[in-house]
């Protein structure tokens, strides 16, 4: 991977095409708010190289990872003793209080999400997720009756699995992206058929 992140003046951020962030004083970012270090949304949003708005739509998905001592929105005089502009609902800008992060909060947000929806979950199946899950960033599985096939859902991304997960590594199999769903596409499909 060929390096083109630079520094410029006055530790500002800068993204790269390999999406690096290079911050020279990151513990500028940081503040004290109700007796916690935190850190902005919009500085969370600079550092990943996403829209604010991203950032907290992913966020608001996701809630239930996300606990009051994992992230909370401001106040509005929380919002004005940490010198945020408050804007004019004519003049554009923030119409918003933001959200704040803790730390637990950061390493939630930087760890990756998946689900696999499948037909049945049988015995064996549970055993090898609870192994994963204990070794690594949980893998959430949940029943889905619409269809034979598995679904697998990174994040953003939905994948089709063509392949019963009792072969994988023993058998030809294909994971198939599906551009023509997202995962709240087939969340809401699972949530009305269920």
């Amino acid at each position: 991977m060929v390096d083109t992140t630079e520094k410029i003046e006055n530790s500002e951020l800068v993204t790269n095409r390999d999406q690096l962030v290079v911050v020279d004083n990151i513990e500028s970012l940081i503040k004290v708010i109700r007796d916690q270090q935190v850190i902005f949304d919009k500085d969370l949003a600079k550092l990943y190289g996403v829209e604010t708005k991203y950032l907290n739509k992913q966020v608001k998905r996701n809630i239930e990872r996300f606990p009051e001592d994992f992230m909370f929105q401001l106040t509005k005089e929380e919002c004005l003793r940490c010198q945020i502009g408050t804007s004019n609902e004519g003049r554009g800008g923030a119409r918003y209080f933001p959200y704040v992060f803790t730390e637990n909060g950061v390493s939630m947000l930087s760890s990756v999400s998946a689900v696999i929806y499948t037909q049945q979950i049988i015995r064996r199946f549970q055993l090898d997720i609870d192994r994963h899950n204990a070794q690594y960033a949980p893998i959430d599985v949940e029943t889905f009756r619409l269809s034979h096939d598995r679904f697998l859902c990174i994040d953003d991304d939905v994948y089709h699995i063509g392949v019963s997960i009792k072969d994988l590594g023993k058998k030809w199999f294909a994971f198939s992206k599906l551009d023509i769903l997202s995962p709240d596409m087939l969340i809401e499909k699972i949530k009305s058929n269920n």
